[in-house]
């Protein structure tokens, strides 16, 4: 027998600690999900098996369900093919890529779009979110010291929780950022109170919180600063068709000028077609900063979402 492979688990503890090694250096969220699978697997096979104990049911469970280093590479492979069915079609690419094809290729990609409308989505969930975290922790505060405190502020944290794994699906979907797609392993076979205690040393408790209050400032800068941008930049890109409506009805007034001689040609030039154009021309080049400007922030944001929401090692 080879004295450096892994002794066979006993208890349902032992097999999720075996997997998270043999998980070592996989993404946090892959093993988050796969060490919620197998104790939900083993935790029904106990639950069918009431005459057994735990290194029984493993020892007959293993062999169907696999040995942890098994059901990692499982784990490592369905990932891999996951992710590239997920991923939006790739066209294939040149060798050399000019740089207007890089600028307003954006315009191509999907997830510059999911990117978008999560900024715009950000203000009204950032609001939800910090009333949902103030509300609840002033009256986790204020009930404490009545027999209702305690249950509630369990409830409260057990929805910080789930919200958090609603965000993960939100930011997964809408900016292509692998979160999480199963709760944190809990541990069930531990005592009620033993569990409500790890919820609260658990870290990613506390750093949901504070993603929560975060939220609202950041959904107030994402909204903010998209609306402004996209709609500057179309307003420019349409001044042709805004003077072509003017001259049609016979509104040519904004053309006037009784300032400096420089003043004066600058309004001219804006208010006549060589301004029209260069101002549309301005404004479709806004628009695909401002679409560059979105993918970096999706990013940015998909990264503090991991931070925050995913459990670590």
């Amino acid at each position: 027998m080879n004295a450096d492979a892994p002794k066979m688990p006993r208890t349902i503890a032992e097999y999720l600690e075996q997997l998270r090694a043999a998980l070592r250096g996989a993404d946090p969220a892959l093993i988050q999900d796969a060490l919620y699978d197998a104790e939900e697997h083993l935790r029904a096979e106990l639950a069918e098996r009431p005459g057994h104990n735990e290194a029984e049911m493993l020892a007959k469970v293993v062999g169907s369900y696999g040995a942890p280093e098994e059901v990692a590479d499982i784990y490592r492979d369905q990932e891999v093919k996951t992710q590239r069915a997920l991923a939006p079609p790739r066209r294939p690419r040149p060798k050399q890529r000019s740089w207007a094809s890089h600028f307003f290729g954006v315009a191509a990609d999907p997830r510059t779009y999911g990117a978008l409308f999560y900024m715009v989505l950000a203000l009204a969930t950032g609001i939800f979110y910090f009333t949902w975290a103030t509300v609840g922790i002033s009256l986790s505060f204020g009930l404490a010291v009545l027999i209702i405190g305690i249950p509630f502020i369990v409830l409260f944290f057990g929805s910080v929780r789930m919200l958090s794994l609603v965000e993960g699906r939100i930011v997964e979907t809408m900016l292509g950022v692998r979160m999480p797609r199963r709760p944190t392993f809990s541990m069930r076979g531990m005592p009620f109170w033993q569990r409500i205690g790890a919820m609260f040393r658990d870290p990613r408790t506390w750093g949901t919180l504070f993603y929560m209050f975060l939220m609202l400032p950041l959904g107030i800068i994402y909204f903010t600063l998209v609306v402004t941008l996209l709609s500057t930049s179309l307003a420019l890109a349409a001044a042709p068709v805004v003077k072509l409506v003017f001259d049609m009805i016979g509104f040519t007034d904004y053309g006037q000028c009784d300032g400096p001689a420089w003043v004066c040609g600058w309004v001219h030039f804006w208010s006549g077609w060589p301004g029209a154009f260069a101002a549309c021309i301005v404004g479709i080049a806004m628009l695909f900063a401002t679409l560059h400007i979105v993918r970096v922030l999706g990013y940015l944001h998909g990264q503090i979402a991991r931070h925050f929401l995913v459990a670590r090692e």
